[in-house]
């Protein structure tokens, strides 16, 4: 069975735990083992974790990656789960924190920078502004087209 590429035991009313040698099926693509009567805790392989957590749907005494319920053995370890220790959280809070200083410091620096050029730059300004009124008028125009054209086919 270590050469197996699919194995479908959906709905087939089995019950028991997962037999520990299905960690050994390394050539395994597709497992469905969804709506058994399943239970213990899912065997240990980067295989059988690396598939979606619903083809282990429907039963209920199943634990443990990739399903969502968590094994009584691993709450009595005092195993954290995966990407909850504290000190990620924190350094993730602080790094988050650091990037919304960063972005708020470098928008205000920006905007002033090009406030002040404008104010202080003459010829920088009319043609801003320039630039500015004559962008407002095609939009302007180009609304009135569309809306002129809408009518056209209203009407027809």
């Amino acid at each position: 069975m270590a050469e197996l590429l699919t194995l479908n035991l959906s709905r087939n009313m089995f019950s028991g735990e997962m037999p520990s040698s299905m960690s050994e099926m390394h050539s395994l693509n597709d497992l469905d083992v969804s709506f058994n009567n399943l239970s213990g805790r899912v065997p240990s392989s980067t295989q059988l974790q690396s598939f979606p957590p619903e083809r282990f749907t429907g039963n209920v005494g199943l634990c443990g990656l990739p399903t969502a319920k968590k094994c009584l053995e691993d709450e009595d370890l005092g195993v954290p789960p995966v990407g909850d220790s504290e000190g990620d959280a924190e350094s993730t809070d602080e790094l988050q924190r650091w990037f919304y200083i960063g972005g708020a410091t470098g928008f205000a620096t920006g905007f002033w920078i090009a406030c002040s050029a404008l104010l202080l730059n003459r010829r920088l300004r009319h043609a801003f502004f320039h630039f500015h009124n004559c962008l407002k008028d095609w939009v302007y125009v180009k609304v009135l087209v569309f809306i002129a054209r809408l009518q056209r086919v209203a009407r027809a």
